[in-house]
């Protein structure tokens, strides 16, 4: 349930009490830095971030340079520049570029998919939730269709009757993704609009618009948020999944999910084609799950102060709990 106020942990609990509103002070970035797991995910997402914006302007046209001389050459050998320190694939080219421009491939995907996904669910939801009735009915039911459906087998289907793009991919993406944000939504909406501030803006002639948008969804966007972070996770193994079946992006493109299918058989021979886009696929989506859980707690009012209490305290807040 989602509340309002910071709560004062118990003084027999070990925690520190607050004062004033000293644990509703301590900004976002201080407690991201105290957690070390937190502040290294971040760091990591933004890391590939600036790669997939930055990179393809640094690497130039080596993505699609390829020099058969040098195919399947071994990494972590320095003679031919640093475009090269992680060896070449099956055609000569450079897996750094090709890892740079996967990341922009990726993210391309990813990231239009989680917004436009976050956007409709959480409004479709909120205004299911809101009002009830039959709009919540047709909301919840249209929700559970879509989630009778495995995604990646919808995705498959739609995929084979378009044609396989980066646009149709995001389109895929959004549809299979939308009933988590609305139902997510919902349920927050359809528990604060009975609750006294509502009914109270509610009383004063407020219309339903300017209520959801003043009171419910700022209560309801950290929870969105947390959703939307986890589910980046969620999409970039499910852009991967695409294109290592061989319906996402279709050469001459190129995403980490096709470098992995392009190196699969290759393994006994040049394990590093499948070896490094693999690599950067799991660490883009460990960091997500791992901010999510962060951005689960530092916007939970209830749970907020365990990220100003000293890691000594946590310790022995545990023990004593275990006891």
């Amino acid at each position: 349930m989602t509340t309002l106020l910071d709560p004062i942990p118990p003084a027999d609990s070990g925690a520190p009490t607050p004062v004033g509103k000293r644990t509703s002070q301590v900004s976002l970035w201080r407690m991201l830095w105290r957690d070390k797991l937190a502040t290294a995910a971040a760091l990591t997402l933004l890391g590939v971030v600036l790669v997939a914006v930055i990179g393809p302007f640094v690497v130039g046209d080596a993505v699609n340079d390829q020099d058969l001389t040098r195919t399947k050459q071994p990494p972590f050998h320095f003679d031919e520049g640093w475009l090269y320190v992680l060896g070449t694939d099956s055609l000569g080219r450079s897996m750094v570029a090709q890892l740079v421009m996967g990341a922009r491939t990726t993210l391309s995907i990813a990231i239009p998919a989680v917004l436009i996904a976050a956007v409709i669910g959480s409004v479709i939801g909120m205004w299911a939730g809101y009002h009830r009735g039959w709009r919540e009915s047709i909301a919840m039911r249209v929700a559970d269709v879509l989630l009778s459906f495995p995604s990646l087998l919808l995705a498959v289907v739609i995929l084979y009757v378009f044609e396989p793009s980066a646009a149709n991919i995001v389109m895929v993406l959004v549809i299979t993704r939308i009933p988590v944000y609305l139902r997510t939504a919902r349920a927050e909406a359809a528990e604060l609009q009975s609750r006294t501030f509502v009914d109270a803006a509610r009383t004063f002639g407020a219309c339903p618009r300017a209520i959801i948008g003043r009171h419910v969804f700022p209560i309801v966007l950290p929870t969105m948020l947390t959703v939307a972070t986890l589910e980046f996770g969620s999409v970039t193994l499910a852009e991967s999944s695409l294109s290592f079946l061989g319906i996402g992006i279709q050469p001459p493109g190129v995403s980490w999910g096709l470098m992995v299918a392009q190196g699969q058989p290759h393994l006994r021979t040049a394990w590093w084609l499948a070896f490094f886009p693999g690599i950067a696929i799991v660490t883009a989506t460990l960091s997500a799950t791992v901010l999510a859980a962060w951005v689960r707690i530092a916007t939970d009012p209830d749970q907020r102060w365990r990220l100003t209490v000293p890691r000594r305290t946590r310790r022995r807040l545990k023990k004593e709990a275990t006891r």
